[in-house]
């Protein structure tokens, strides 16, 4: 048996520290977003049954053929870690009526699993925003996702460019996607490996190519926007009128397609040149026909998905504050100092408590707490010694800024934090 160290799965990563803070002003930034525009919070399991993402994401296509965790269970069932959050959401919404309820608004946060090469931005354990919509056919419902998207960006600091496109209707697709394997046939020999591999399986996914030899062939292919339907044309103009309106800058991208057959209509993508060639940070499109395929009954539906790793590269990259870790440090030296700091602790945290207060533990000298005070990131550190208790006083001594010590009473502390915290 080997005793020795036990390390991490490769590209499924520790987070703490800063990045970590960064993660959680994330979470926080979108959670409370999501809310204000009346989204819903819901918890997804992150292992399916395998068979949910061989009929939504297909048989034939890497994710499925190469990239998820499957194995069977003690039953002989053949499960997988989810690869992706959309199917999970549709699943749910059948499986639990919440389609028969009206129109839904829906989020979800957390791990995702594929089996490919680590690099910047993409690991084999990463991170998800999911926002997915059901019930609702107008484009202003696409429109609002964008705004959403572009708010959170707004918030964090961020800046990405909008691309955005129309697949039009399963129809009108269909039949591009039959004069895009004619083009694309015509020239084979100028395709790279994966590019003939998808020209017969999935030739849309060519368009999305990043080789730059294959810049002009692709160039030159069918405009998928030259086979769109009246319906198709109308939505899509209503799309950028809402844009318009709320003053959103957006690239109209005749490449920007999905290789799965669910979608329709709207798609887009927020893009940064910051990440090298890992340049989405979100994507989003209309798939009306997925609840059908997973057994549903017909239901219009679109949502979008934002790589939680990226979207942190960007903020570190930024170097956009996050809030400090804690507002007071407590300190405490003397036998009476010590059996009364945490009764102390306590009470404030009956009065403010959304004050961020840690009390120091394993003794020491003063002087040592205070180096550790310091290092916490508090902005205040408070101060009991034995003569403070006796006096039912305490010291605060300002971390972050230069000014004189301070002596309250115990009754004169919480208003005294209240006001220069805010809370």
């Amino acid at each position: 048996m080997n005793s020795g160290q036990v390390n991490a799965v490769r590209g499924m990563n520790d987070v703490a520290g800063e990045q970590a803070s960064y993660f959680d002003l994330l979470e926080l930034t979108a959670r409370r977003l999501l809310a204000s525009y009346g989204y819903n919070h819901v918890r997804l399991p992150v292992v399916e049954k395998t068979e949910l993402f061989c009929r939504s994401i297909g048989e034939v296509t890497d994710i499925v053929e190469k990239e998820m965790y499957t194995f069977n269970d003690r039953n002989g069932d053949s499960l997988t870690l989810r690869p992706e959050g959309t199917a999970g959401c549709v699943r749910a919404a059948i499986e639990n009526s919440w389609l028969n309820q009206g129109a839904q608004k829906l989020y979800y946060m957390g791990p995702m699993f594929r089996h490919e090469r680590p690099q910047k931005g993409r690991y084999r354990q990463f991170y998800q925003l999911g926002v997915e919509t059901f019930g609702m056919t107008d484009s202003d419902i696409d429109a609002e996702l964008i705004m959403i998207s572009a708010r959170l960006w707004k918030q964090l600091g961020i800046e990405a460019e909008l691309l955005v496109n129309s697949l039009g209707s399963a129809e009108s697709r269909a039949a591009y996607r039959e004069a895009l394997t004619a083009y694309f046939s015509a020239h084979y020999e100028l395709l790279d490996e994966d590019s003939q591999k998808r020209l017969h399986r999935n030739p849309l996914r060519i368009l999305d190519s990043k080789n730059p030899a294959l810049k002009a062939v692709i160039a030159d292919a069918p405009k998928l926007s030259d086979w769109l339907d009246e319906a198709s044309k109308t939505s899509f103009s209503g799309l950028l009128a809402h844009l318009d309106a709320v003053g959103i800058a957006y690239r109209v991208e005749p490449t920007l397609v999905r290789g799965l057959d669910y979608y329709n209509d709207t798609v887009f993508e927020w893009v940064t040149t910051e990440l090298g060639s890992q340049g989405t940070i979100c994507a989003g499109g209309r798939y009306d026909g997925l609840v059908t395929q997973l057994g549903g009954k017909a239901t219009p539906a679109i949502g979008f998905a934002l790589g939680m790793e990226r979207v942190v590269a960007l903020m570190q990259a930024k170097a956009q504050p996050i809030p400090a870790a804690l507002d007071v440090y407590f300190i405490a030296a003397g036998e009476l100092a010590q059996r009364q700091v945490l009764a102390l602790a306590e009470q404030l945290r009956d009065t403010l408590p959304a004050m961020r207060l840690m009390v120091h533990h394993g003794g020491g000298s003063f002087k040592n707490q205070f180096k550790k005070a310091d290092k916490s990131g508090a902005r205040f550190a408070l101060v009991l010694g034995d003569n403070e208790v006796a006096q039912q006083q305490i010291g605060i001594k300002f971390l972050r800024e230069e000014a004189e010590q301070l002596m309250l009473a115990w009754t004169e502390l919480p208003a005294w934090l209240a006001k220069q915290l805010a809370i």
